[in-house]
């Protein structure tokens, strides 16, 4: 790689859609031809402030690739060579690094902030009360792998992508770590594109499938995923459903994104109903999964059940009363 090929390539050939390849080719002009992915990355970080090892990523599979692809740089295990440094003067490397920052400087006073939108391309502004509700409901922890938030970034991601008509509402949010979503993006063909397709499936002739469109008066809240209704056999007052609205047999066929839209029903409804009847103290949640325990609609259905003092004789045990007598299993000793 001669100077003039060098300078071809910054001033007419380098594509400028982020800033990674003018300032990790600065580096390497710096340092006598060749830089870690560390040291490098720690440049990016200092001119935009996120993760290190999010950056010593980009270095090896994006700015680190192209430039390779270019015939610019090559690299052995973690370190990148600029191919033909020592062949260069000291003035054409001065030069070529002004021509860098030019290049630079120029671009960030064009775009201004676009130019830093690359961790977040096709996307919206997250505000961070709404990312701080995601990440409190994961618990700081991404919901693909599990990772903690104190490894490794953690993005808000739309589950249902916008361009698929994905909603911008919280249940249709997912915390993903930076490295699941940018694999998640990598698979957007195969496995993201039906998910449009797989959210909205539904059974004609199915009780809870036909109400979201043949009786919609029932509902009494819905999101993108799951609606609720009160249950017409109340087991109590106010006795709600809170029902998915892709056909799914039962609990255990629910995504979490699915979980994630009915958690949010159950604990809003709950705050409706105690609003609507101060005598409510308590809950029972729970759904009937198969026929032998007493399932009858063939489509996922949670129930949440107030409960008042008084409502039964001998309340304790709860849920243990669905098999006669052994809900007091204190008495079974």
């Amino acid at each position: 790689m001669t100077y003039d090929q060098l300078k071809k390539f910054i001033t007419e050939d380098m594509q400028m859609q982020h800033i990674y390849q003018p300032v990790m080719l600065i580096e390497l002009l710096k340092n006598g031809g060749q830089a870690s992915e560390e040291g490098i990355a720690r440049v990016f970080v200092n001119r935009d402030p996120t993760q290190q090892k999010y950056y010593e990523d980009k270095v090896r599979n994006m700015v680190g690739k192209v430039l390779k692809s270019n015939g610019i740089t090559d690299r052995e295990k973690s370190v990148h060579r600029l191919i033909g440094f020592d062949r260069l003067t000291p003035e054409q490397v001065e030069e070529l690094m002004e021509l860098l920052r030019d290049r630079l400087a120029n671009e960030e006073s064009k775009r201004g902030e676009s130019f830093w939108k690359h961790r977040a391309t096709d996307r919206e502004a997250i505000s961070g009360s709404i990312r701080y509700e995601v990440l409190k409901r994961a618990k700081g922890r991404c919901e693909c792998c599990g990772i903690s938030v104190e490894d490794r970034p953690i993005d808000v991601d739309h589950i249902v992508p916008r361009s698929k008509t994905g909603d911008n509402d919280i249940t249709n949010y997912q915390a993903l770590c930076w490295l699941c979503n940018a694999n998640k993006g990598n698979r957007d063909e195969t496995d993201f594109r039906q998910l449009e397709g797989f959210y909205a499936e539904r059974v004609d002739g199915c009780l809870f499938c036909d109400l979201q469109t043949k009786d919609r008066g029932r509902i009494v809240e819905e999101n993108t995923l799951a609606y609720a209704i009160r249950d017409g056999f109340p087991v109590t007052q106010h006795h709600t459903l809170i029902i998915p609205k892709r056909h799914t047999l039962d609990f255990f066929g629910l995504t979490q994104a699915e979980l994630n839209a009915i958690n949010s029903l159950t604990h809003s409804q709950k705050k409706v109903i105690e609003g609507l009847d101060k005598t409510v103290e308590g809950f029972n949640i729970g759904a009937n999964c198969g026929e032998i325990a007493g399932q009858s609609v063939w489509h996922c259905h949670i129930h949440l059940i107030p409960r008042r003092r008084g409502d039964v004789e001998r309340p304790k045990g709860g849920v243990r009363h669905v098999i006669p007598n052994m809900g007091h299993y204190e008495e079974r000793k």
